[in-house]
């Protein structure tokens, strides 16, 4: 097998390292580039087993000789950066000493008999990261973000989405009207009305539709939806994150099929 080049690069004003930077701090970089920032071995081998080839592999200068072994075959290219150099290029408090350049995948249609989360204006990006993951772990194989959700391949959206992006056909910029499209039943979730989750007859496949964190699920999308659905919270608090509420209700559906 041909070995890649190895590129070693130390000025923080190579276009290369320009580039990574806005991938790894800019949410939507990745939009204007076309391809997207995986940081961290975890997330980097949950590319590789979801069939993801990479690009350009990145590695920090003083854990280089020790990666070798295992990641010189994972790209066509490699590039070696100072460490200082990876921590002024990474988003991360504490960085990781490695990640890929991915090219972003091509999008695919709405597929409108599909398992489907429906993402209603969700901003935080931890949020939206752990919807794909509970999504992904439950059987669901899409997920459409409304306009004015996180960016889904933002880098703090891959972090937390642990490689679900890969097992999911993700949608995003979505307006509410093409959501008629889809041809399974709507589920909304509400904190005052609906029915029971523990008690409802839930349909499969459905689209479940998860809110704005302040404001909920829009009026348009709570009017067509098929059910209401509530949480049982004995404890007494008045609401859910709206991740929590996502993994308890995608579990429910999941466990029923």
């Amino acid at each position: 097998m041909t070995s890649p080049a190895v590129t070693a690069i130390h000025s923080r004003d190579n276009a290369f390292v320009k580039d990574l930077r806005r991938l790894a701090q800019d949410s939507t970089a990745y939009r204007k580039q076309g391809r997207v920032w995986l940081e961290g071995d975890h997330l980097c081998r949950a590319a590789l087993e979801r069939g993801q080839r990479p690009s350009v592999a990145v590695f920090c200068e003083s854990n280089w000789p020790l990666d070798q072994a295992e990641w010189a075959q994972a790209a066509p290219k490699i590039v070696v950066l100072p460490d200082a150099l990876f921590a002024d290029v990474s988003g991360l408090e504490s960085p990781a000493r490695m990640g890929f350049v991915l090219d972003l995948p091509a999008p695919r249609a709405l597929d409108a008999g599909a398992a489907t989360v429906v993402l209603d204006r969700v901003q935080d990006a931890g949020n939206v990261g752990s919807i794909l993951r509970s999504a992904s772990a439950f059987g669901f194989r899409q997920v459409v973000a409304v306009k004015g959700s996180a960016a889904l391949w933002s880098a703090k959206v891959l972090r937390a989405g642990m490689g679900a992006h890969f097992a999911l056909n993700l949608l995003e910029g979505v307006d509410h009207a093409a959501l008629q499209a889809l041809r399974v039943p709507l589920l909304v979730t509400s904190s005052h009305g609906g029915e029971w989750l523990h008690r409802a007859a839930l349909p499969w496949p459905c689209a479940w539709v998860m809110g704005h964190e302040g404001q909920g699920v829009s009026p348009v999308l709570e009017a067509q939806a098929a059910l209401r659905i509530r949480i049982a919270q004995p404890g007494g608090e008045e609401s859910l994150n709206v991740a929590a509420a996502a993994a308890i209700c995608l579990h429910a559906s999941g466990a029923a099929r």
